[in-house]
């Protein structure tokens, strides 16, 4: 029986992954590595968090107390020590803070406490594989590029915000100081939505579209592309890389690549559909964010209520990525078995249909925790 030490299972992606885990039935003894004051409190965290994804009551009151790891990554000598860690056969790292905000904590998490981590468990005698989840946009991409699955980094790469500096670090000193560790880097793309909840379990990133729609102008033109999974998708593709006996590759693209990517003309026409109205269409304009910032004092009538400086940093950090046009080799996975990703249009009506009612800055909360 495998032992799983599966961080972020009060996240999003790490959500999605144990929401598969359980409906599956899998054979696992989960070990949750959770911030809590308490294991109870820790557990109702868990729960409360699975609760998004609509799992059956009776498949979660299977999971206990004894479960629960209580740590955080932050200070992660407070739970190394427990005697359970030497018995995780196999680790997924989903915790992180994702952050596109000037959290303080993204370094000391995502790098200094996440490298102590990855050196424990290279200590393990009996963990077969540690599979890391990063970003593909660690690598920071060229403008208009498909990324090719690759371990190799530009050492000088300017980065749009620091948690993608993180997750390229990060990455870079487990290979350097942990050379034993079984390691295997998992590199989503662009993760918005689920294609069965929409976004009742995050609506990170989706409000994005509809922030760029209700302005009718961004920084991007309708035509550049972007490459978007679905969570769901990518817990799938998680615990395939986690329960392969045997991997060609230790980094994987999770994502939609050349074929399954989409325009923004084809997001506006899907959400349009979803409304039921007329797509933004010829009225969109391509502008600088020069041109945003001169509409600051418009944005409270656009938007409501809402805090026009965030409003204003979050159009130019998500405005730098849309206008990066780039797609992200996933034929690695591919070539495992792994199924095709849906479209983002797939399923974006659900999205819509999910996040009615709820306001752009209510929706971006998330993201710039």
């Amino acid at each position: 029986m495998k032992t799983l030490l599966l961080t972020g299972a009060t996240g999003f992606l790490g959500g999605a992954v144990l929401e598969k885990l359980l409906i599956e039935n899998q054979c696992i003894k989960f070990i949750f590595l959770v911030r809590a004051e308490n294991e109870q409190q820790g557990l109702n965290r868990i729960r409360s968090n699975m609760e998004k994804f609509n799992i059956d009551k009776n498949i979660l009151d299977k999971l206990t107390t004894e479960n629960i790891l209580l740590g955080d990554l932050s200070e992660p000598e407070l739970f190394l020590s427990d005697t359970r860690i030497n018995q995780v056969t196999h680790v997924l790292n989903c915790a992180a803070v994702a952050s596109f905000g000037n959290n303080p904590l993204i370094w000391k998490v995502n790098v200094e406490g996440t490298l102590r981590f990855a050196q424990k468990m290279a200590r393990v005698t009996g963990l077969k594989r540690f599979l890391h989840v990063g970003t593909a946009m660690s690598c920071a991409p060229e403008p208009g590029a498909l990324v090719e699955e690759s371990a190799e980094f530009e050492e000088n790469a300017e980065h749009l915000v620091e948690y993608t500096r993180s997750k390229s670090t990060i990455e870079q000193l487990m290979r350097k100081t942990c050379p034993q560790l079984p390691l295997v880097i998992a590199r989503p793309s662009i993760v918005v939505g689920h294609t069965r909840l929409g976004c009742k379990p995050s609506s990170s990133i989706f409000w994005v579209f509809n922030m760029a729609l209700m302005l009718q102008k961004f920084m991007c033109s309708l035509q550049d592309n972007i490459d978007v999974i679905p969570v769901d998708y990518c817990a799938d593709a998680l615990v395939m890389l986690l329960n392969s006996d045997s991997l060609d590759s230790d980094v994987y693209h999770i994502s939609a690549g050349e074929e399954r990517s989409v325009s923004f003309a084809e997001i506006d026409d899907a959400i349009a559909a979803a409304l039921q109205k007329a797509p933004v269409g010829d009225h969109y304009a391509q502008v600088s964010y020069d041109a945003l910032l001169h509409m600051r004092r418009q944005l409270k009538d656009i938007f409501g209520p809402c805090n026009e400086r965030l409003m204003l940093k979050a159009m130019r950090l998500y405005g730098s990525f849309a206008m990066l046009n780039v797609r992200f080799s996933n034929e690695k996975l591919l070539s495992l078995g792994m199924a095709k990703p849906p479209r983002f249009t797939d399923y974006i009506a659900r999205c819509v249909q999910s996040t009615r009612g709820l306001s752009i800055p209510q929706q971006m909360v998330v993201d710039f925790k």
